[in-house]
Order: C-alpha cells, then sequence, then structure tokens
C-alpha cells in the first residue's frame, strides 16, 4: 500500500466515523461507498442552514434541507434548497391531504431512525414519501445530512433525487 492509498484509506475510515452508522450502511447498499469519503463533520453542529453553509462556505441555497410533515398523520419528508421557504398549503395540495402538520421529533425518529435536524434525504429506518422542490435542480452539487447534526455530505441533485425515491415538486413558497 502506497501513502496514497493509505491517506485515502484514513479519509475514508475518519469519514465513516464522522457519519451516523445507519447511514453509512445505507450508502454502502444504495451502491455508494464512494460518498462516505466525502462526508464532513464539524466542530460545531451544522444543524440551520446558515451554519452549514458557512461552515462549508458554500451558498445557503447548496444545503439540501429535511423537512418533515405528517399528511393526515402519515409522514413525508420534503426536500427543498436551504435559501427556501416550504409552501404547507402548497405540500398538502401536492399530497391531497386533508391536513398537513409540522411532525414532531418521536414522529421523526420513529420513521426515520434520526433526530430532527440532522435527517438525511434517504436510508431511513421505514418507506417514507419524499417530495423534492425543483429548486434543488439549480445546483451542480447539494450538501444534505449524513444523519447527525455535524456532518454532511455533496451530491448532485439528480442523483440525490434518485436514491431518496422523491418525486419532483413546486412547493417552495412564492417569493413576495
Amino acid at each position: 500500500m502506497n501513502a496514497t492509498d493509505e491517506n485515502a484509506g484514513e479519509e475514508q475510515s475518519a469519514a465513516t466515523n464522522a457519519a451516523d452508522p445507519r447511514f453509512v450502511e445505507a450508502l454502502r447498499e444504495l451502491g455508494l461507498g464512494e460518498v462516505i469519503g466525502r462526508v464532513r463533520r464539524f466542530p460545531d453542529t451544522a444543524r440551520s442552514t446558515a451554519e452549514a453553509a458557512a461552515a462549508i462556505g458554500c451558498e445557503p441555497s447548496q444545503i439540501c434541507k429535511s423537512l418533515f410533515f405528517a399528511a393526515d398523520g402519515v409522514p413525508v419528508l420534503v426536500l427543498l434548497d436551504g435559501s427556501a421557504h416550504v409552501g404547507m398549503e402548497l405540500v398538502r395540495r401536492e399530497l391531497g391531504a386533508e391536513k398537513l402538520t409540522r411532525a414532531g421529533a418521536h414522529l421523526v425518529r420513529e420513521s426515520t431512525g434520526y433526530g430532527p435536524g440532522a435527517v438525511p434525504p434517504f436510508g431511513h429506518r421505514t418507506k417514507i414519501r419524499v417530495l423534492v422542490d425543483r429548486s434543488l435542480l439549480g445546483h451542480d452539487t447539494v450538501w444534505a445530512s449524513a444523519g447527525t447534526a455535524y456532518t454532511v455530505f455533496p451530491m448532485d441533485p439528480k442523483s440525490l433525487i434518485a436514491h431518496a425515491g422523491g418525486t419532483l415538486v413546486d412547493v417552495r413558497e412564492p417569493i413576495a
């Protein structure tokens, strides 16, 4: 093994230790092992879009926000760019739901296996409907949670949407 191989192995090992183990396993199951080495761990929490963008050195719109809702009691994950606000009424109509509410921490953990503020776009405990706002497609690379409030990973939006099993929608709150 040469020094380059050793460094690559050390980087992948460090990233493996950084990301949530369930998420690392999900990446492997999806054939995305190369993503493990790209996981970044922050020294401080990066729960907010602003914190994550500042730590990465990217625009807030390049952060993939994961918002969790209950549509008539059924969990749904909405992914959109970090500079956007979700239109609750747009989501409700898209789902054909009577009632849409923000999901509580218990439902988030029970459905995904991850805590609020740390939900990745895929690798969840249960099958969850995923809506993806088209705003994510405006970038070559977006950054999403790697299963903890301290970790993110980069991915091109089309791959992220495909691996999340997401449906492209327009649920971004219109800018006034």
